[in-house]
């Protein structure tokens, strides 16, 4: 081996932050199983992995890339429901019944991709792009696009002990 860490040290250092992007990108029903399928398959590529090669941003786009298999798998698959309801299911006008999970599911991939990417798995926009594919430019377009989305359509969190009126937004803190 060439000063590599062992893989168990690797699972460590990332299992967190792979987790984080498969729930981000997939959602928290089949993050679980992307993130086992991201892990053996790094098991397996992992000592012909360079020595000096950034393990983060390689195992994020191995994250990514078991997404899309997750995400065309679901595709084909029929989803079972007990009874058909005549009409959809409105939910609340101002949007608050959302969480942010499903916040980030509306959002279009390449946006809900470079949130995920930059802000919660901390990879520099190049990196972003290499893993999605297109620029850095691009993907920093993407992630802002992206944040500029959640802030419609994410109320965030009530300040504690905040009461407003009816129709009154809140400023976010930054």
């Amino acid at each position: 081996m060439t000063g590599k860490q062992p893989f168990e040290a690797v699972v460590a250092d990332h299992a967190a932050t792979v987790l984080r992007v498969c729930r981000a990108v997939l959602g928290p029903a089949d993050a679980d199983d992307a993130w086992s399928e991201t892990f053996l398959a790094a098991l397996r590529a992992y000592p012909d992995l360079p020595g000096d090669a950034n393990v983060e941003a390689w195992l994020v786009t191995i994250a990514h890339r078991k997404a899309i298999d997750v995400t065309r798998a679901a595709a084909r698959r029929a989803v079972p429901v007990a009874d058909v309801p005549e009409k959809p299911a409105a939910g609340r006008a101002d949007g608050r019944d959302l969480d942010l999970a499903d916040a980030l599911a509306a959002l279009p991939r390449r946006q809900r991709e470079a949130v995920a990417y930059h802000y919660l798995a901390g990879l520099p926009y190049a990196s972003v792009a290499a893993v999605t594919g297109g620029t850095a430019d691009a993907a920093r377009r993407a992630a802002a696009d992206g944040i500029a989305n959640l802030r419609k359509t994410y109320p965030g969190p009530e300040p504690v002990g905040s009461a407003r009126p009816e129709g009154e937004t809140h400023a976010r803190q930054r």
